[in-house]
């Protein structure tokens, strides 16, 4: 079971997310987010933890350029678009890095997002994985929503799609049950292991981890 830890914005906490067991982080540049964090202190935490564990750029809404120039400031080769960005734009990084493409999902189930990945599928660049979040109006994501398991579980093409990166509303205490319920290959959380906003609290994220992998058959 992947997990990835989003919105760790210093050295510290970097390094006691890698020690917990994630395999993954995600350093949040943007710039509306409570949990953004600066290039230069993104650079500093991708050489602190030096491959103990996969450092992600979350993108919203970042121009290709721009996208290219923080991934080479800070030594990233994986990036998540979690705005508005087009297929056109996937397949563009998709020849420089591996891709993680967020759709938030509500109710109405996973028609757009299926309608995106075929897109994507024309242009021959598919996401490395697919992130479903929880859809609430006028966010990009992190807002502690739950997303729609049953939904998910009911939907997710998981022969023909990209592996699924299940998001939104996780916590220690349910995300055994997540796991179980839709059989995600990966998980991820931010809020969810914080003690108050934007600060994680390491006992958090080690029972985080512990419980995802335990809740993965």
């Amino acid at each position: 079971m992947w997990t990835k830890i989003c919105g760790i914005r210093d050295v510290q906490t970097a390094q006691a997310v890698a020690e917990a067991g994630a395999d993954a982080i995600g350093l949040n540049f943007y710039a509306q987010s409570k949990r953004v964090v600066s290039p230069a202190i993104a650079a500093k935490i991708v050489a602190a933890i030096d491959g103990g564990c996969e450092p992600v750029g979350l993108f919203v809404n970042h121009t290709v350029d721009e996208i290219r120039t923080i991934c080479r400031q800070c030594g990233l080769q994986t990036v998540q678009l979690h705005g508005d960005e087009p297929p056109e734009q996937l397949a563009e990084l998709a020849r420089d890095f591996r891709v993680i493409r967020a759709f938030r999902v509500g109710a109405e189930g996973l028609s757009r997002a299926g309608e995106y990945l075929a897109a994507c599928d024309r242009l021959g660049a598919m996401p490395w994985a697919s992130m479903i979040d929880a859809y609430a109006p006028g966010s990009f994501g992190g807002t502690g929503h739950t997303a729609p398991w049953e939904i998910i579980r009911r939907e997710y093409k998981t022969a023909e799609w990209p592996p699924l990166i299940l998001a939104g509303g996780l916590r220690p205490d349910n995300v055994a049950q997540a796991v179980a319920t839709v059989g995600p290959w990966g998980v991820d959380v931010a809020g969810g292991v914080e003690s108050s906003l934007a600060c994680k609290d390491p006992a958090l994220v080690k029972q985080f981890v512990m419980n995802a992998k335990a809740g993965f058959v």
